[in-house]
């Protein structure tokens, strides 16, 4: 059927290019009968079970199809099976600022307050000293890291919040740090300044102990813009970029569209020795098999087998079920189950070998694919894959979303009618892939993404939308 996409010759559900009647196009049709109980099969993989006989022919979704995921703790088998890594680009450097934690696509000072009480100062600061620089700023921007956290928090929450800060100043976009805190908050300045070494890219101050305090934020400002500011681009190799990928608000094309070519430029970059990072740890539920069977080694099979099962077992604490996900928006555009969604977000990570499995905390240091865990809420992953290190970061979307990462977020929609609707929000329309040669465009899409690296501002960046948000999983006093 010339209307309908099937991505693999086991699959019993196809996808719809275009409406057909009461069905919206992303969603599926059944290729063959399959009796109640029975596997629907897509991408390859079962995405769930009938829960009534379907006939060829009929639509195939929440009404007849249902996850078969559950709660507990699986067992796997290590079984590699990997694919070769595609050759080489010519293009493999990019014009960027060599940083001793990698490459940064931007020259930024952050300013990262410690607290979320002192973050209205702190962007005041900001404003500030880019209204006094309007006519002579020799750095991308000036950027405050603001949150809603860092006071009466305790536990994993409290070290959460302040590794994440820390973290996240060492991104290879950051050209001079200036942490601000009040004073009497949990996340006290001193357990800042145990992870971050004195040197001339950073600065402390606490507001409570001076008596200008935006005035002392400014002077130190301009103590790191001295530095900053002398910075320039130079040519560097793509082993030293690492690229965060994520997706959000995704519909029925976007494990076949935006992701799948996220994916092929991943393999590009890899190919290179360029670092990737995967974040959602709960959208790979009902697809960790096409991620363990690419584990390096038993070690990394078994990270990502216990990073999966931790997971389950936190839904499980807190009497969520995992097949909540997907979301609304998600069922609206044509996915049913998070199987479904899982495989589909697999597609991001492209067949590279998975060489590490990070906890939230970690920083990547092996080039390659790397796993990291997180949720799948869009701004903490987000968070999380700056604070990993990615200085650009790759994002998906068939619904469509404006957010924007404190880091260039290069958005991708998955289907042409919302990249037309939202162009303010859109960077790159993977539609078209359904229609134009797939080589051309994962080069397209790999040429956009070095363009990033080199300058070219992504749309959240035009619209000043740079945001973070710190993951909490226990009380506050």
């Amino acid at each position: 059927m010339t209307d309908l996409i099937v991505l693999n010759e086991r699959d019993n559900v196809g996808v719809l290019k275009a409406p057909q009647g009461d069905v919206p196009a992303g969603h599926k049709i059944a290729l063959a009968d399959i009796k109640k109980g029975e596997a629907v099969i897509k991408y390859g993989y079962p995405i769930g079970v009938a829960t009534q006989d379907i006939k060829k022919g009929d639509f195939v979704h929440t009404h007849n199809l249902q996850s078969a995921l559950t709660a507990e703790a699986l067992s796997y088998v290590y079984e590699k099976n990997l694919l070769p890594l595609p050759q080489k680009p010519a293009r493999d450097a990019v014009w960027a600022y060599q940083r001793a934690v990698g490459a940064g696509a931007r020259n930024e000072l952050y300013i990262v307050p410690t607290v979320g009480c002192i973050a209205a100062s702190a962007e005041n600061v900001a404003r500030r000293f880019k209204e006094i620089h309007k006519n002579d700023l020799q750095v991308d921007d000036v950027v405050v890291l603001t949150h809603r956290v860092g006071c009466s928090e305790l536990g994993d929450d409290l070290t959460r919040t302040k590794n994440i800060l820390v973290n996240l100043s060492k991104n290879p976009n950051v050209g001079g740090v200036l942490f601000l805190g009040l004073g009497c908050e949990e996340n006290r300045m001193d357990g800042v300044r145990e992870l971050v070494p004195d040197g001339e890219r950073v600065r402390f101050l606490v507001a409570q102990e001076v008596e200008d305090d935006e005035a002392e934020a400014l002077r130190l400002l301009e103590e790191l813009y001295a530095v900053a500011s002398k910075d320039k681009r130079t040519l560097v190799p793509l082993s030293e970029v690492t690229v965060g990928v994520k997706c959000g608000g995704s519909d029925g094309f976007s494990g076949i569209t935006a992701n799948y070519l996220i994916g092929r430029v991943a393999d590009l970059l890899e190919a290179c020795g360029a670092t990737v990072v995967l974040a959602e740890t709960p959208e790979v539920f009902g697809a960790e098999q096409t991620l363990m069977q690419r584990a390096k080694d038993r070690k990394v099979f078994e990270d990502i087998a216990a990073l999966v099962n931790k997971w389950k077992t936190f839904y499980g604490s807190h009497g969520v079920n995992v097949y909540e996900n997907p979301s609304p928006g998600n069922k609206a555009g044509g996915i049913t189950t998070l199987e479904e969604k899982s495989l589909g977000c697999v597609q991001k990570s492209g067949r590279g070998e998975v060489k590490e499995v990070l906890n939230e905390l970690e920083r990547a240091t092996e080039r390659g694919l790397n796993v990291i865990e997180s949720p799948g809420n869009d701004i903490i992953a987000c968070t999380t894959l700056a604070a990993t290190g990615a200085s650009v970061i790759m994002f998906s979307t068939g619904r469509g979303t404006p957010l924007g990462s404190v880091v260039p977020t290069l958005k991708i929609a998955s289907n042409t009618p919302l990249a037309k609707k939202k162009s303010g929000w859109i960077d790159f329309d993977a539609g078209r892939m359904l229609t134009s040669d797939v080589d051309q465009m994962a080069m397209e899409l790999y040429d956009l993404l070095l363009d990033v690296f080199e300058g070219k501002k992504t749309g959240n960046e035009e619209r000043g939308d740079k945001q973070i948000a710190i993951l909490k999983t226990g009380v506050t006093l």
